[in-house]
């Protein structure tokens, strides 16, 4: 049985994950059917018993934020997926990143970013980490760079490169 502690921690771990669903699902279009919470529950559903009741404290609330923040992700490109199958090409989801991470003047599509960074994990998979946890986790350059078990000079190289990369291939997809 967890302590209070591990509890109140496991609240507020949910918390931060519930509001970074938020602000993933603010992102998306405005008919969307997920609810932050649901989208919440739904990763957990997705990482499962892979991960047993002790993986939290041995690699920390960073490490599994990373993890839930990669199934939300999963989650929203299948729920894109889905319902641009079900327009048969029509209603694309479509999210807006933050001018820091690419200065797009249209919302991005999230299946054109989601082939983006696919294709980015391609040519280099750590960069394609970094903007997964930077822009769908949350982290910050510090929790990255611990994430990932690198400097933070070189999670900071990463994010900027990963940024370049990303915008010159989703304004050449847009043309």
């Amino acid at each position: 049985m967890p302590s209070d502690d591990a509890t109140a921690l496991s609240a507020t771990l949910h918390s931060e994950l519930r509001d970074l669903a938020a602000a993933l699902l603010r992102r998306e279009r405005r008919d969307h059917t997920l609810q932050p919470t649901a989208l919440v529950h739904e990763a957990f559903l997705r990482l499962g018993e892979r991960l047993g009741p002790t993986w939290r404290e041995e690699h920390g609330e960073a490490a599994f934020r990373a993890l839930a923040a990669t199934a939300m992700r999963r989650i929203l490109v299948d729920h894109a997926r889905a319902h641009t199958a079900d327009k048969r090409g029509g209603g694309w989801m479509r999210i807006e990143l933050p001018e820091a991470m690419v200065e797009a003047p249209e919302p991005v599509e999230l299946l054109a970013l989601h082939e983006a960074l696919e294709a980015l994990a391609q040519l280099d998979p750590r960069k394609a980490r970094v903007v997964e946890l930077r822009f769908f986790g949350g982290l910050n350059g510090d929790e990255v760079a611990e994430t990932l078990g690198v400097a933070r000079s070189t999670s900071e190289a990463d994010w900027f490169m990963a940024r370049a990369w990303l915008r010159k291939r989703l304004v050449e997809s847009s043309s």
